[in-house]
């Protein structure tokens, strides 16, 4: 019995496209439950904590939301709402944009940059951590199988 047989808790046989598939959502799930917990403890949630990254890559150049959403790894989250929740926290500034008023422009605050110089640390141990038993060649290889189930 495989180890995804034993998590679905099941014993029926089924094809190797189907167990694939299964295994992808099954470690999405685990990876991301890690990332969710580990957020939590920080006040923070995965899609905040990729706002605030996207942020200081800007290196103090506004991002308006587009841009934000667009380099997103999350796709489907909601980039104005997290902004929202980011400012209540301190962590982000919304300003108004002077040449078109409609269009809003958001960096990172000082408390956010101390937030991340915070968690990164963990983040990158957390990392290691659920890749340690992988060499470097299999963590190659699963880059580029991965890279190509998504072309």
């Amino acid at each position: 019995m495989s180890k995804l047989s034993e998590i679905l808790k099941t014993s029926k046989s089924m094809p190797i496209e189907k167990e694939v598939v299964l295994n992808l959502f099954c470690t999405n799930n685990f990876v991301s439950e890690k990332f969710e917990l580990f957020f939590k403890s920080h006040d923070l949630t995965g899609a905040q904590y990729n706002v605030l990254r996207i942020l200081r890559g800007q290196k103090g150049v506004p991002a308006n939301l587009s841009t934000i959403q667009e380099r997103m790894v999350h796709k489907n989250s909601n980039a104005g709402r997290l902004i929202d929740k980011l400012i209540v926290k301190g962590f982000v500034k919304r300003n108004i944009c002077e040449n078109n008023r409609r269009k809003i422009e958001v960096t990172i605050t000082s408390e956010g940059l101390d937030k991340l110089t915070f968690v990164d640390p963990y983040v990158q141990q957390l990392e290691e951590e659920l890749i340690h038993g992988l060499t470097e060649e299999e963590l190659i290889l699963l880059n580029k199988l991965l890279e190509k189930l998504r072309e």
